[in-house]
């Protein structure tokens, strides 16, 4: 059903230049955890975990996911709005961890390389990604990703080793609602001309359900400030919650903005369709939802592939 809200193209706090690099670190940072964490009893897997089940099913399987001693093209995953990392290299863990688990004895799959790439790189935040996990790299140029040369961002990131017919999936989590109409069709078409699929993933749409997780969303914020403070060594973070609490205000109103720009898989599709590439027909768009959080906590994701994608992998 489509919502009864129409898509506006509002404001949010977060986007805005004048918005305090401090402020905006720590609004990343717990948004990172939202994507990454999981509660007990009312969450039975974290959003990113659902991410990374969703690229392999919607991507690896119907796709071709490679193996390591065959000549199948691997699969990237380019991040394209990383911010400070976000849940990609959980995403990333996550993903690799139940391939290596669920693979037969006989068969070894090469584990699926992450990209991490932004318009304003945090180069210092993916080095430490990229130091944890020998699958996530990241390009230290800046990336406009409606003007994006992946086989540049892979030369980049991965050097000679970069595979040169390698698939690639950008990735847009929590990220693609960000952009106007205008720019998500230069966006689309430019993935469409020089990628192999793409994923949206958010955690929110245009639904009364979704207005009440981004309020559970900021009590869980003030509950949670003091293990952060203490972790960040950052008694302002307590500050900024308490006394004077921009941090729980930016985060729900911004959600609820949020929700306001979140397109459905209709809306998404119709911009492909009219992006001005000339192949959008042999592109399949898929959609669904996944409850994470009981009773109304869900997590929305399109994945769009080539339909000739799969053949390359014969």
């Amino acid at each position: 059903m489509a919502p009864l809200i129409p898509r506006m193209h509002v404001f949010e706090i977060d986007d805005q230049p004048w918005f305090p690099a401090w402020f905006r670190g720590r609004i990343q940072a717990a948004l990172t955890r939202a994507w990454i964490m999981r509660v007990p009893a009312i969450q039975s897997a974290s959003p990113a975990s659902l991410v990374a089940e969703v690229l392999r099913k919607e991507v690896l399987e119907k796709n071709g996911a490679p193996a390591a001693s065959a000549s199948t093209p691997p699969w990237y995953m380019i991040d394209f709005c990383a911010g400070g990392g976000g849940p990609t290299p959980s995403i990333e863990r996550i993903l690799n961890s139940s391939d290596d688990s669920s693979q037969q004895s006989t068969t070894t799959k090469a584990p699926t390389q992450f990209v991490l790439t932004d318009l304003h790189p945090h180069v210092d935040d993916w080095a430490v990604a990229a130091a944890a996990s020998p699958n996530v790299r990241y390009a230290a140029q800046p990336v406009d990703a409606s003007a994006a040369d992946p086989k540049a961002i892979l030369k980049e990131a991965f050097g000679s080793s970069a595979t040169s017919n390698a698939r690639v999936c950008r990735l847009f989590s929590l990220a693609f609602h960000h952009f106007d109409d205008p720019l998500a069709r230069d966006i689309l078409k430019n993935t469409v001309e020089t990628s192999d699929g793409f994923g949206i993933f958010e955690l929110q749409d245009r639904s009364f359900g979704a207005f009440v997780t981004t309020l559970v969303f900021g009590i869980g914020i003030m509950l949670t400030a003091p293990y952060y403070a203490w972790r960040w060594r950052s008694p302002m973070t307590l500050v900024f919650t308490y006394l004077i609490p921009i941090l729980p205000f930016v985060l729900v109103f911004d959600g609820w903005m949020s929700m306001l720009r979140t397109r459905t898989p209709d809306e998404v599709e119709a911009l492909l369709r009219t992006c001005g590439a000339a192949d959008t027909d042999a592109w399949e768009l898929r959609s669904g939802e996944i409850r994470h959080l009981w009773p109304v906590g869900y997590l929305k994701w399109i994945v769009c592939t080539k339909k000739t994608a799969a053949s390359k992998a014969t």
